[in-house]
């Protein structure tokens, strides 16, 4: 439903969130998030430019979330790489559908359904979660113990 280059964000985007001194190296990021690193830099500068990654290079440089997570929707990341489509217009082109067929009608309203649930989880929420299962975590974090 979502493209390898938005799961990449959103894994990411949720290890920048959950970094304690805020800043993550680049050969971090790729090693936590398991995303080619050459890949990585496109994904970061796709989320700069989108203004939710900040980047800075030399000595304490590194990347860092402008956004707060608990303002930052799931759409919003995967909106920042790979936009949804929806689908407005016949895809084929046929001059005689001036709506949408059936069929791309239903398709349509699944993609709407999935931009408003996505749209309606921030990422803090997210990380908030208590079922137990960290992103990006190997091994459950006990109860004591918050990323």
């Amino acid at each position: 439903m979502i493209s390898k280059t938005a799961e990449y964000a959103l894994r990411t985007v949720a290890c920048l969130a959950s970094a304690p001194a805020g800043i993550v190296l680049a050969d971090e990021l790729a090693t936590r998030t398991q995303v080619p690193r050459r890949y990585l830099n496109t994904v970061l500068q796709d989320l700069g430019r989108a203004g939710i990654v900040k980047s800075k290079s030399g000595p304490g440089g590194g990347h860092s979330l402008l956004v707060d997570p608990k303002e930052l929707s799931i759409l919003d990341v995967i909106n920042a790489v790979s936009p949804l489509e929806r689908i407005r217009q016949c895809p084929l082109g046929l001059p005689s559908h001036t709506e949408l067929c059936p069929l791309h009608a239903e398709l349509d309203k699944a993609y709407a359904h999935t931009e408003k649930a996505f749209a309606g989880v921030t990422l803090g929420q997210v990380l908030a979660s208590t079922k137990g299962v960290i992103p990006l975590c190997d091994l459950p974090i006990s109860p004591e113990v918050k990323p």
